[in-house]
């Protein structure tokens, strides 16, 4: 059974892919930045046999056609780019550019999506329809490279007819998949905000406009964008994560500068929530005498996996590796621009269980210490090839 063949070759070839994902590993590059990576991504598909061709700079689109090419596109997915982190892991393949590290994962996503690939071209006789392959750059930074590629027509010429792609979870065990239908992670906005006013000596405040306290203020203020304005039974989060302003303890700066994100599931109320936003801060700045500058920067949309689509995907994940190793995704509000493609085609976006207690084996995405139980790369293999060749909308 072409099952079978599958989960052969995928066992076969998992010496080569731990071995492609550890030179990826060490030597990751920032988003947009992937001309190395994208380089041994087209030696790869070269070496396969696969046809492929660059697509928003750093991309790789390959394509691969079983029998009927015509009879049913799926495309597959996996980003290339790294984080700007500084590995602390001691092990041989730690990466070999300070101040840059694969802690999200994707130097897997790329080795499984890879693996496939070559799964999916051995057996190319053995099944019907294309296989589209996307090797995105640039999910980590706004725009999107998802944004870039679709612009760039990557969902045209074939069209796929739905999209797969698949997120490395360090907190599932080694072994395990999970599919959510529906809304899975959340839209991802950056805030920019400057408070201005007189600055002057701390010891008269009262000849100055004191911008500390007017971005306390407008910090603690904003809390109730989500606490009082949005519904309970719809999961929004706001959060200002940087504060530059002042250099010593005796001097009212003139300048403030905050950062932040909103990140909600619902696409009205985001935007709704983006002139709250923008009103809450003006007002209390200006209550308090001083002049606000407030950008916000529209990030990633929701991730949102078709109902059906993931119905199929997880039957036949269910099938491939049985229904106890098959679990329900949790919400996160973490996010992901394969929301755009979800928007554009039905998508579906699973996650490959890569975590292993009893190896130590536990730390999460974007830390330094990120890594991942490398029998999880068979698996991921494995059963995107097994999607490509069975699933259909």
């Amino acid at each position: 059974m072409l099952r079978e063949k599958i989960q052969a070759l995928a066992a076969q070839f998992t010496v080569d892919a731990v071995a492609i994902r550890h030179h990826l590993h060490m030597h990751p590059e920032l988003s947009y930045q992937e001309f190395e990576t994208s380089k041994f991504i087209r030696q790869q598909l070269t070496e396969y046999g696969i046809a492929h061709q660059v697509m928003a700079g750093t991309g790789v689109v390959g394509i691969i056609e079983g029998r009927n090419p015509a009879s049913r596109i799926i495309a597959l997915r996996a980003d290339i780019d790294a984080l700007p982190i500084e590995e602390e892991n001691a092990v041989p393949y730690k990466s070999r550019h300070p101040g840059v590290m694969h802690a999200c994962g994707h130097d897997v996503h790329t080795t499984v999506l890879l693996g496939a690939a070559r799964i999916l071209q051995e057996l190319r006789e053995e099944w019907e329809g294309t296989v589209k392959l996307i090797f995105q750059p640039g999910e980590e930074r706004n725009p999107g490279g998802a944004s870039i590629m679709i612009r760039e027509g990557v969902l045209e010429n074939p069209k796929p007819q739905c999209i797969f792609g698949l997120h490395v979870h360090p907190q599932m065990e080694t072994g395990k998949l999970s599919f959510r239908g529906g809304k899975v992670m959340a839209s991802a906005d950056e805030i920019y905000i400057t408070i201005k006013g007189k600055g002057g000596h701390a010891a008269a405040p009262h000849l100055t406009v004191d911008t500390i306290l007017c971005a306390s203020q407008v910090i603690v203020s904003l809390q109730q964008i989500v606490s009082r304005n949005s519904s309970p039974f719809s999961p929004s989060v706001l959060s200002i994560c940087s504060v530059q302003g002042g250099h010593t303890t005796n001097v009212i700066p003139s300048e403030v500068k905050l950062m932040g994100t909103f990140r909600t599931m619902d696409e009205s109320w985001r935007f709704k929530a983006h002139q709250l936003i923008e009103q809450q801060a003006r007002s209390v700045a200006e209550g308090m005498g001083a002049d606000i500058d407030i950008r916000i920067d529209v990030g990633y949309p929701n991730v949102y996996n078709h109902e059906e689509l993931n119905h199929t995907a997880r039957a036949l994940a269910e099938d491939f590796m049985g229904k106890e190793h098959v679990l329900e995704t949790e919400l996160r509000m973490g996010a992901e621009d394969f929301g755009y493609y979800s928007q554009v085609i039905p998508g579906c976006f699973y996650r490959l269980g890569t975590g292993n207690i009893n190896k130590g084996i536990t730390s999460g995405v974007h830390t330094p210490t990120f890594n991942i139980d490398e029998n999880a790369i068979p698996i991921g293999m494995g059963i995107m090839a097994w999607l490509g060749t069975q699933a259909k909308m």
